[in-house]
């Protein structure tokens, strides 16, 4: 991509409207000059450096490209948020977001596309075999690391599920430590 933006290059660099950059600029929040024709154009390295300050990711930066995505499926709240605070906290830098039943979490592995997904498999609307056969038998979800958690299921349970696509199966409650030691090795950070 080119040093000098058009306002609407910008925008979309940014990921928001055209006015919101014109906005930016006239506050002064980002450096602009203007064209022999009036058109505001801006230095790349200008927007970069306004983006940074303002925690705005930057397209094909490498620490965002090498963060890895988490996707928690778990229909108790308290769980996941200790679950979701515990990753998003460690050392890893993880994206992690959740999701409270069987549609939602379909819908987040296509439109988030998780690096691995923590899975409750004693939802009522989900059957964990299912859904470790469907995401591993897929072409664009194959690689997805699946932990399934459980506090109800035995070595034969863990067992069946770890045949339908599981990489690792652990029972509840499980110390969080083991969980964010566990996540780095699936994700091969360790």
């Amino acid at each position: 991509m080119e040093d000098t933006m058009t306002v609407f290059t910008a925008s979309k660099y940014c990921n928001v409207s055209s006015k919101t950059i014109i906005n930016w600029v006239d506050a002064g929040h980002i450096k602009a000059y203007k064209t022999v024709g009036g058109h505001r154009r801006i230095q790349r390295s200008d927007l970069e450096k306004f983006m940074e300050n303002q925690g705005i990711p930057i397209p094909g930066n490498p620490d965002e490209q090498s963060r890895k995505k988490i996707l928690v499926v778990d229909d108790d709240l308290i769980i996941v948020e200790s679950i979701v605070q515990c990753l998003e906290e460690d050392e890893y830098d993880y994206e992690v977001i959740s999701a409270s039943d069987g549609f939602e979490a379909g819908l987040q592995v296509n439109h988030f596309k998780p690096d691995l997904l923590i899975l409750d498999i004693m939802m009522p609307d989900i059957k964990g075999y299912e859904v470790c056969k469907k995401i591993k038998s897929t072409k664009e979800t194959e690689h997805i690391k699946i932990i399934v958690l459980s506090a109800y299921l035995d070595e034969e349970k863990f067992q069946q599920m770890k045949d339908n696509g599981a990489d690792l199966c652990l029972s509840k409650p499980l110390p969080l430590s083991r969980l964010k030691d566990e996540v780095a090795t699936l994700l091969e950070l360790k």
